[in-house]
């Protein structure tokens, strides 16, 4: 028989579990979408700037890292629903 005491640890620890995961989730995805974009602008700004092809390259780069990023995401998100779905079956 569990005290009250041993619930609310119980429950505090698997609240624990989902927000430890929300926030590795959300750390991922935000360095996934911002990072590539970021440097794609860099890079296609200085290509740009150095051929005179004002917003061929950025443009290039943007396409490219939106792309990419969609693939990681994609796949970043099927592993995080077997946590999430690990997660579920420990409270069951």
């Amino acid at each position: 028989m569990y005290t009250i005491g041993a619930l609310m640890r119980t429950n505090m620890n698997q609240d624990a579990a989902y927000h430890r995961l929300a926030y590795k989730i959300f750390a991922e995805f935000t360095g996934t979408i911002a990072v590539p974009a970021v440097l794609a602008t860099l890079l296609g700004k200085w290509l740009d700037e150095k051929n005179s092809t004002e917003p061929r390259y950025i443009i290039l780069l943007l396409i490219v890292a939106f792309i990419s990023s969609a693939v990681v995401l994609i796949k970043k998100a099927k592993k995080y629903r077997d946590e999430y779905e690990a997660i579920i079956k420990k409270d069951v």
